[in-house]
């Protein structure tokens, strides 16, 4: 049963990533003058990913709470490339801030740099705080939903990994609500490894932080909200349901 799933996990990956390539030859000349059509680019290919992750390895995702509309910043737990491609999906103009080294994946850093991202070098996040601070400001940045990783890499379910305050600073100086989401996703499909398992897949968007916090009650709040939901989410993944 493992081997048939793992080879069920091999020909998904492989699938979406042809299907990336497919799908950037398709929408690259209208996405290369409109953001917008990257915009479109991106979304279909996600529920591509969703779609096709149901039937080809029988994992669902199911997305819980209400997914933010305005201009919000997005604190979200980080397990998979899973969790970026449900909350890009879920929101109407995600971007995120990213390693500046994913700028150089082909057509991946293409496309995010179109859609807003913001890169970042490692060890180098205040730069980019200030940075967006300086645009929102001048109202240079293009609107939409910050989509920032409170612990700053791809974190495994069981693992505890602190917090780093830069998002809290974020917080304090954009003046934007906050929206915490939690997830078990990474039980179903790890940070690293080509095996995925099938199951139902949550990420949930919790109650906004509005702004006007401290920066460490808010990153005490932020912080408690997204463990104890995830860790709630992950026994459902591992024993379901409990009533």
């Amino acid at each position: 049963m493992v081997v048939f799933q793992f080879v069920r996990s091999l020909v998904f990956n492989l699938f979406i990533y042809v299907m990336m390539a497919v799908y950037a030859v398709i929408f690259t000349p209208f996405a290369i003058f409109s953001t917008a059509w990257a915009v479109r680019a991106c979304h279909a290919w996600c529920q591509l990913v969703i779609w096709s992750a149901k039937w080809m390895i029988g994992l669902s995702v199911d997305i819980r709470g209400t997914p933010p509309t305005d201009e919000v910043m997005v604190a979200a737990k980080h397990q998979s490339f899973l969790d970026i491609i449900v909350i890009y999906s879920a929101i109407p103009r995600g971007k995120f801030i990213m390693k500046r080294e994913l700028m150089y994946a082909p057509i991946l850093g293409q496309y995010a740099l179109k859609i807003g991202c913001v890169p970042v070098d490692r060890g180098k996040r205040g730069q980019a705080v200030r940075k967006m601070k300086e645009d929102v400001a001048k109202g240079l940045a293009d609107p939409g939903q910050l989509v920032i990783y409170p612990q700053g890499t791809r974190v495994a379910p069981d693992a505890k990994v602190p917090y780093k305050v830069g998002t809290g600073i974020l917080y304090e100086q954009l003046g934007q609500p906050c929206v915490p989401v939690a997830t078990n996703i990474g039980h179903f499909w790890p940070k690293r490894g080509v095996l995925r398992k099938p199951g139902v897949a949550v990420v949930e968007f919790l109650p906004r932080i509005e702004p006007g916090l401290s920066v460490k009650d808010f990153m005490e709040r932020l912080e408690t909200d997204i463990e104890t939901t995830s860790d709630r989410l992950l026994a459902e993944a591992r024993f379901g349901k409990s009533d």
